[in-house]
């Protein structure tokens, strides 16, 4: 009985540190949310202005501070439909719901298992409940680009794909997968190594960043929210936590990928913690003005 009850109250008091990490988290998402285009000249001017709005006058500092991510442009590189939501979906939500323009680029169809069309349209289902609409969704169908966990994609091509898109929508954000690829797969590494080479080169604009999510330990990754602790502790440079009701939101876009769902992305719903959580690291970006290619 006392065993029982010393593991009730270890549940208990973890659950409790989860709420409190959730409710610290809200409290400093604002500054969070500004902090990522710290390089960025609009961030600092958006910065500048909340340092100069005096005390006591909270509500011009709240409109400032809720206007701050207007000119965010943020671009998601993903490889292939679900990706978005399989991964990304607390950050997009967060994003989405802060104002900042989210752009995806997918640089595949998914056409694995001959499914090409019915994926498109079930990214475009997906991005819909995310808060991405239609016209800023890319999907690349090229032969040199198809969705193979054993193809290598060409490093060059990835990257004048990624390249065009951030010069053509001045993005100052993009967000990744990092080396690990998340789940391993070589087109997710892929593009981990053309933006790294981006970055290597300096070809990246100087006001936009690049953040990689976090491949984690296959025992933490399904932990579903009991990981967030371990997540809140060790470092990163951008964090975004969702709670039940975006979690929904990230359920649904889930499900509108009808063509994926096996029994055990099902159970990767519940129980990943990427559903949940998202930490990034950024991506050193050189500022060098060399030939690339």
């Amino acid at each position: 009985m006392f065993v029982l009850l010393s593991v009730a109250l270890c549940f208990l008091g973890y659950l409790m540190c989860i709420k409190l990490i959730y409710n610290r988290f809200n409290k400093l998402w604002p500054s969070s949310r500004n902090n990522i285009l710290r390089s960025s000249s609009r961030a600092k001017d958006v910065n500048s202005l909340l340092s100069r709005d005096p005390p006591g006058l909270p509500c011009r500092t709240c409109e400032t501070d809720a206007r701050a991510l207007d000119g965010v442009r943020v671009l998601l590189v993903t490889a292939h439909p679900d990706d978005e939501c399989m991964f990304f979906a607390p950050a997009v939500l967060k994003l989405s719901e802060s104002n900042a323009a989210v752009y995806l680029l997918c640089l595949s169809s998914g056409n694995y298992y001959n499914q090409g069309a019915q994926r498109k349209e079930e990214l475009l289902g997906s991005c819909a409940v995310l808060g991405i609409p239609a016209h800023r969704v890319t999907v690349i169908d090229n032969k040199e680009l198809q969705d193979d966990p054993k193809t290598e994609w060409s490093i060059a091509l990835t990257a004048s794909l990624i390249l065009k898109h951030i010069t053509t929508y001045s993005i100052n954000l993009v967000l990744t997968f990092d080396e690990g690829g998340v789940s391993g797969h070589a087109n997710h590494i892929a593009i981990y190594k053309a933006l790294s080479h981006l970055a290597f080169v300096g070809r990246i604009p100087e006001d936009c960043q690049v953040l990689s999510l976090h491949t984690i330990s296959i025992l933490r990754k399904y932990l579903s929210i009991f990981e967030l602790p371990i997540s809140w502790f060790l470092p990163s440079s951008f964090c975004c936590i969702i709670g039940p009701n975006e979690y929904k939101k990230a359920k649904e876009a889930m499900l509108r990928h009808r063509s994926q769902l096996l029994w055990f992305r099902r159970l990767y719903i519940l129980f990943s913690r990427y559903m949940f959580v998202n930490t990034f690291r950024a991506v050193p970006v050189e500022k060098k003005d060399l030939k690339f290619y």
